[in-house]
């Protein structure tokens, strides 16, 4: 029913935020991903935490790059500054617009593809640079707008819905942001708004490079060979005028365990997800510590979830830059050129640095 448009009207008692919008104020078109994709539980999140933190919409810039989850800026804050770019390439165009404009909340939506495969040195120099933004990874380990094939992140020894056999060793992309000096980290499931919610708001007020890595599962690819309801094996049994494809939908995972505690998650392909939520006594502030903790878990089989790590005291990349307060688009050329002795004096400068 992804066709059919919003109704304008609202009920009288619909709540409303500190600034006097509801819900409705950061939604966005209906979403064409598969009826129960995890992605659309990241975006309702978001909804809800520029809701709770009475977020202008016209303070959001939005941007992403190429697969499933990079269409959901789409979805949600339809009244937000965005922009879709190439593939792997929007941490870049992310960085050039927030040097030009430090007003704006720069969110980063990006997946496991796009981030992990072909923008994963894009990625790295987001992280370490310590661009103020909120990069989100919608990550589900396979490439799911090109049918399923595995992404960097899939696990090594997981099968494709084709029975092929991952042998390549995974990149996590937490581990490489807490070694590439992200200032906040953290992992969630898509499935757990409990979670997910705080985590999102805590790396919105975050100054510096924020990464939330949502492990979202991805309802289409469970359609695997062997099945005899999959779409393929019908079409091999029936004979047919014409050739039709239609994904089910799937009902939303979803998982609420305490600090500490370890869920088993099926996921509708049937493999399992260990996801082991940090107890309460746990220190986000350890860098070193956090390191460990995810390479003891991950050899035990387990995923690790929650603020995995913050540097509450971070810098960004405007105050490594020394630039000036008012945003960079709003200078004049007199500020922007300031004539050939004003860069006689810094050429001067840099040589007596040097």
């Amino acid at each position: 029913m992804t066709y059919l448009a919003k109704p304008k009207l609202l009920r009288p008692d619909t709540p409303k935020n500190a600034l006097g919008y509801t819900k409705r104020d950061y939604e966005g078109a209906i979403s064409t991903l598969c009826a129960g994709c995890g992605h659309d539980s990241i975006s309702a999140a978001i909804v809800q935490c520029c809701f709770d933190l009475d977020i202008e919409p016209h303070r959001v810039a939005k941007l992403s790059g190429i697969g499933c989850s990079s269409k959901t800026p789409d979805y949600f804050l339809g009244n937000s500054h965005g922009f879709n770019t190439t593939h792997g390439r929007m941490p870049s165009v992310l960085t050039g617009a927030a040097l030009a404009n430090r007003d704006l909340l720069y969110l980063g939506v990006s997946g496991d593809g796009d981030s992990a495969s072909i923008g994963i040195g894009q990625f790295a120099h987001a992280m370490r640079r310590g661009v103020n933004m909120v990069y989100i990874v919608e990550n589900n380990g396979v490439y799911g707008l090109t049918k399923g094939q595995f992404s960097a992140t899939a696990d090594k020894g997981s099968k494709s819905k084709r029975g092929v056999v991952n042998n390549d060793t995974p990149i996590d992309l937490v581990a490489l942001a807490l070694q590439l000096g992200a200032t906040y980290v953290a992992r969630s499931f898509s499935g757990d708004k409990e979670q997910l919610i705080p985590l999102i708001k805590g790396a919105m007020r975050h100054r510096g490079s924020a990464l939330l890595d949502v492990i979202s599962p991805c309802v289409t690819f469970n359609n695997h060979a062997g099945s005899t309801k999959s779409y393929d094996y019908v079409r091999e049994h029936n004979e047919a005028i014409n050739k039709l494809d239609v994904i089910l939908p799937k009902d939303k995972i979803t998982a609420s365990y305490a600090p500490g505690e370890l869920r088993r998650i099926v996921q509708h392909d049937g493999s399992v997800l260990h996801l082991r939520k940090l107890h309460e006594d746990y220190d986000p502030s350890d860098r070193v510590g956090a390191m460990n903790y995810l390479q003891e878990r991950h050899a035990l089989g387990e995923i690790v979830t929650g603020l995995i790590y913050v540097d509450s005291s971070a810098e960004e990349l405007h105050r490594y830059l020394n630039t000036v307060e008012t945003p960079l688009n709003q200078l004049g050329v007199a500020e922007l050129c300031p004539g050939n002795e004003a860069l006689a004096a810094l050429n001067e400068s840099l040589r007596r640095g040097a």
